[in-house]
């Protein structure tokens, strides 16, 4: 059957290209959206079957806006994971190819991936200007628009390709292990025929009790004494008042298991609520021949 997938566009980003690799196995329609909130709302509103979206980034930590979506405003599952490799280039119109660094005067792209690179950025072009953009891809074309001034764009080697820049310098990020977490959302799951999880995980929400003493202790001991390892745990505000928060728990487990669910009746059993965001499979890029054609 063929589906909808909305991403965080436009093409060329790494949302893309993640859109890409995890949906290559069919004629699905991918459809590029200009915010996070508007993927996660064409899903939740079944414009799109599915969406994906970043949500942490071993650099710049996690992707608020994501989270507080999926949180506040929706109620729309995880449904899949990726894990995918991030090389931040830098990107010139073919004319400046072989201009010297000194003479170029802006730096354009997303803040995350100017922050990811900034060391770098810094160093070798104290006297440019940083100047944001809403998409990687989006610095790219301004790039190649504007041939007589001397700009560079930060972002993927795709985003040069599709505008036809020239690529200057590849993995520029300031740390080498910089990879990003995006999520698949979906009110129905996927069979992931074409892939192999690396593990299963699930997301939770938890609601501690404010009048329970140590009642963050009680919770995390639910999972310590039962062995469920726990892969990630964030704290984010209520937005109901100053100092009010709720915990996001992943836990490579499964929601259906029994160690799982003897945890979650042992935390309501304390007066926290639990809320499960997604149980699903979490795969890791692999160069396979699709990606690209």
């Amino acid at each position: 059957m063929i589906e909808t997938i909305g991403y965080l566009g436009p093409a060329g980003t790494f949302t893309h290209e993640a859109t890409q690799w995890l949906f290559h196995e069919g004629n699905d329609e991918l459809v590029a959206y200009s915010s996070i909130p508007d993927v996660i709302s064409a899903v939740d509103q079944g414009i799109c079957d599915k969406g994906v979206v970043p949500v942490e980034n071993a650099i710049e930590g996690t992707v608020n806006s994501t989270l507080d979506w999926l949180i506040h405003q929706v109620d729309v599952p995880i449904i899949g994971e990726l894990v995918y490799p991030i090389s931040q280039c830098l990107l010139v119109h073919p004319l400046h190819a072989r201009r010297p660094s000194s003479e170029f005067t802006k730096i354009l792209s997303h803040p995350q991936a100017i922050a990811q690179s900034q060391l770098r950025l810094r160093k070798e072009f104290s006297g440019s200007k940083w100047v944001f953009t809403d998409s990687t891809a989006q610095a790219a074309q301004m790039v190649y628009e504007n041939p007589e001034e001397y700009w560079i764009a930060v972002g993927p080697k795709k985003s040069g390709e599709i505008f036809g820049l020239h690529l200057l310098e590849s993995n520029i990020q300031d740390h080498a292990n910089n990879m990003t977490r995006f999520i698949v959302l979906g009110k129905q799951e996927k069979k992931w025929l074409h892939l192999a999880p690396k593990r299963m995980k699930t997301s939770m929400q938890v609601m501690l009790d404010s009048d329970f003493p140590g009642a963050l202790y009680q919770v995390l001991a639910a999972f310590s004494w039962r062995k469920i390892n726990l892969c990630h745990i964030e704290s984010r505000p209520t937005k109901t008042g100053l100092g009010n928060y709720y915990f996001l728990v992943d836990a490579e487990i499964q929601k259906d298991h029994v160690l799982l669910q003897g945890a979650i009746g042992e935390i309501e059993a304390l007066g926290c609520q639990v809320r499960i965001l997604g149980s699903y499979p979490c795969f890791a890029y692999e160069l396979t021949s699709h990606i690209g054609s």
